[in-house]
């Protein structure tokens, strides 16, 4: 009785969960996220220098389920996972639940990004994107004629 009492004071989870919203959803690279309240896949960005890369915790995902989209420079990652058990659910056996089921989806700004050139690998639940750096535009030289 006092264990389940406990739980519903302190949830390490929850916190750590609001943490990481309040921080990618104000970081400068991640446009926002979007889907169940209770789980938000974690992700990792780095300055490789001539490339970023993205990796993403997607643990329980069928590579067919994980989709990248890019739209007006803003690359999508989406993945979506569905209930096999949702039968068992409605029959009351479950004592706790805490794996989720749904749409999951997080946002990210490719700015300075070379579209064509991102490689994506999935592997043992994990999502790497390698996304290079566009190479830096050269000034132009420019003759200006007199009239």
């Amino acid at each position: 009785m006092f264990r389940n009492n406990w739980l519903a004071v302190v949830d390490p989870f929850e916190a750590m969960d609001s943490f990481e919203k309040s921080f990618f959803n104000n970081s400068p690279f991640f446009a926002g996220s979007k889907g169940s309240d209770a789980f938000s896949f974690g992700t990792d960005l780095t300055d490789e220098g001539d490339a970023y890369q993205l990796t993403a915790d997607l643990p329980g995902f069928n590579k067919e389920d994980i989709h990248l989209d890019i739209n007006n420079d803003v690359l999508t990652i989406s993945a979506e996972r569905h209930s096999e058990a949702e039968d068992q659910d409605k029959k009351g056996k479950y004592i706790r639940r805490e794996r989720t089921y749904g749409s999951y989806q997080r946002s990210i700004s490719l700015g300075d990004v070379d579209q064509e050139n991102i490689k994506a690998k999935y592997d043992n639940g994990v999502l790497t994107l390698t996304m290079p750096k566009k190479a830096p535009a050269l000034p132009e030289a420019k003759k200006i004629e007199i009239e």
